[in-house]
């Protein structure tokens, strides 16, 4: 696929979880430029403040919107719905350019603390992948009549370097990569591009229960809306970190050693982090 950028005004860009975070952001950011957005998500009244907001005057320092918004309320847990949302989107919007499947969960828990409880797996795959892939199957329908459309799965640096505690949700961001890989390559003769954005650690509503990230370094939402942005523009495989980049090659050359440095990594990370929690604690 060219890498030569484009406009994204008038494309038809459906956006899941887009009630808040990078979503809400993607979508704003978008819009400004003259997209039309589609905004899926649980919560219709929030979905329905952001429309308001995107087709007022003043949005993103200044200036009315370009483009316009669209609500489709969906919970992305249940199949029906996001059958139900896709017939609604496809019904409504004769053209569908891009679908960008942010919305996730994610869970922290050790594996040691998890024996029996089977259905964090089962909920954190729901979500980040089968609600992602369902998604991408029924609207890549009007992507292939069209002849062109794009695919942009918000995924982790966490899928390219393991990290202790979220194996629920690495494994389901590593089944979404996986997902992104086969759709490119059987696509990529069909005008569709495909683009993973494994993201570092971003600061939204969904990482704020976890106090340990509030010491660790966060990219800013709109920051990570703008890698949406120019996923859209520019139609890359993936974007990532090197940092990230490093680990999945050296896991993929030597697993073995490659996991053993990047356990020790994460080791000697948390006890700084903590030494710093019990020292600004202390500090009261």
């Amino acid at each position: 696929m060219s890498k030569q950028a484009r406009s994204v005004e008038g494309l038809t860009i459906v956006i899941t979880g887009a009630s808040s975070g990078i979503g809400e952001a993607a979508a704003r950011q978008l819009a400004r430029q003259g997209a039309t957005v589609c905004l899926v998500a649980r919560r219709e009244e929030e979905l329905a403040r952001i429309k308001r907001e995107i087709g007022s005057a003043g949005i993103e320092g200044g200036g009315k919107a370009r483009g316009k918004a669209f609500i489709y309320p969906a919970d992305l847990s249940s199949n029906a719905s996001i059958e139900a949302c896709c017939d609604a989107i496809l019904a409504k919007h004769k053209r569908v350019d891009v679908l960008v499947n942010n919305a996730g969960r994610s869970i922290r828990r050790p594996l040691r603390e998890s024996l029996d409880r089977p259905h964090d797996f089962e909920r954190t795959m729901q979500l980040n992948y089968f609600a992602a892939m369902r998604m991408s199957l029924r609207l890549l329908s009007r992507m292939l009549e069209q002849g062109r459309g794009q695919i942009i799965n918000v995924s982790s640096v966490a899928a390219l370097m393991s990290t202790p505690r979220f194996a629920a949700y690495i494994a389901s961001k590593a089944a979404l990569d996986a997902f992104s890989r086969s759709l490119r390559i059987e696509l990529n003769d069909a005008g569709i591009a495909v683009t993973t954005l494994n993201y570092p650690l971003v600061k939204t509503a969904m990482t704020e229960p976890t106090k340990l990230y509030n010491y660790l370094p966060q990219m800013d939402v709109v920051e990570a809306a703008g890698w949406i942005v120019d996923a859209v523009k520019t139609r890359p495989a993936r974007r990532t970190t090197h940092l990230a980049q490093a680990f999945n090659v050296a896991t993929a050359v030597a697993p073995g050693p490659a996991l053993q440095v990047l356990g020790q990594f994460y080791k000697r990370m948390l006890a700084r982090v903590q030494k710093r929690i019990t020292r600004l604690e202390q500090a009261g």
